[in-house]
């Protein structure tokens, strides 16, 4: 893994505070908004997966190819089986946040790799599936009952 990607992997996996609490989408809010005002808002979603496709574009191509998506599969599996996997995490609400992850939505057109503009140019989109009040950010209420 890449030394000054090391840091942006750690805060996918860092465990999150109001996750431990049991809140829904305590963890992604906690890791995925930079400016702690509790709202991921679309260019702190935009610029986090950014950090994400650097971190496992091991050799700095531009694409992920199979092999550093499988990394990143298994990087995000781990991360929710230690969130409480079986309890939610990654299912209901969390469910449209690990889709936005997978390969096939963000591999445009089709090829096997995915590179840097397909990865983002799927943002807009994957946000708004998890903005479930439409207002233009991420909080854990979007995830709560209902969602």
């Amino acid at each position: 893994m890449k030394t000054p990607a090391l840091a942006a992997l750690l805060a996918l996996l860092a465990t999150a505070s109001l996750a431990q609490q049991g809140q829904p989408g305590g963890h992604f809010v906690t890791n995925w908004d930079a400016n702690n005002d509790g709202a991921v808002s679309l260019e702190e979603a935009t610029t986090r997966r950014a950090d994400v496709f650097t971190t496992f574009d091991q050799n700095d191509d531009g694409i992920l190819n199979a092999e550093e998506y499988d990394a990143f599969d298994e990087a995000r599996r781990e991360d929710m089986a230690n969130e409480g996997g079986a309890n939610g995490h990654g299912n209901g609400p969390m469910k449209r946040v690990q889709q936005g992850m997978l390969r096939e939505t963000t591999d445009l057109n089709a090829d096997g790799q995915v590179t840097r503009a397909e990865f983002l140019d799927t943002v807009p989109a994957w946000f708004a599936t998890i903005d479930t009040n439409g207002d233009g950010s991420v909080t854990t209420e979007d995830f709560g009952k209902g969602h």
